[in-house]
């Protein structure tokens, strides 16, 4: 039986994979390839210290996990395909009642060259 935190992560990912045509990973390495579309990588992070409520007793968890964006090709793709996953985790805030609510924080983009090929674009 999966753990909320296993199973708040895996809607997590369904909810990423709404997104057309961008491939999610779920904590795997960067791959040598970058499909044309994008690639996203969701990483679960570490959830941190719980706040706790004493009566009665609950550990509340305010888990950061972390998606890394990676783009092969135009800038105006790379804004498109931000804009696309910040829309679908607004569409579904509580990722169908599993968790309380998931927020995006800002992008850290990053140019990430490539000897011999096109610079990736990224961000956390």
């Amino acid at each position: 039986m999966p753990t909320p935190r296993e199973t708040i992560l895996t809607a997590l990912a369904d909810l990423l994979r709404t997104v057309p045509h961008v491939p999610v990973l779920r904590g795997e390495v960067l791959p040598d390839w970058i499909p044309p579309a994008g690639l996203m990588i969701l990483r679960d992070s570490n959830p941190g210290e719980p706040g706790v409520t004493l009566s009665p007793l609950m550990y509340h968890y305010q888990h950061r996990a972390e998606l890394e964006v990676i783009v092969q090709t135009a800038e105006g793709h790379f804004d498109r395909l931000i804009g696309r996953i910040g829309a679908a985790i607004a569409a579904d805030r509580t990722l169908r009642g599993r968790c309380d609510w998931v927020e995006v924080e800002a992008p850290e983009p990053v140019d990430l060259p490539v000897e011999g090929g096109a610079t990736l674009k990224a961000a956390l």
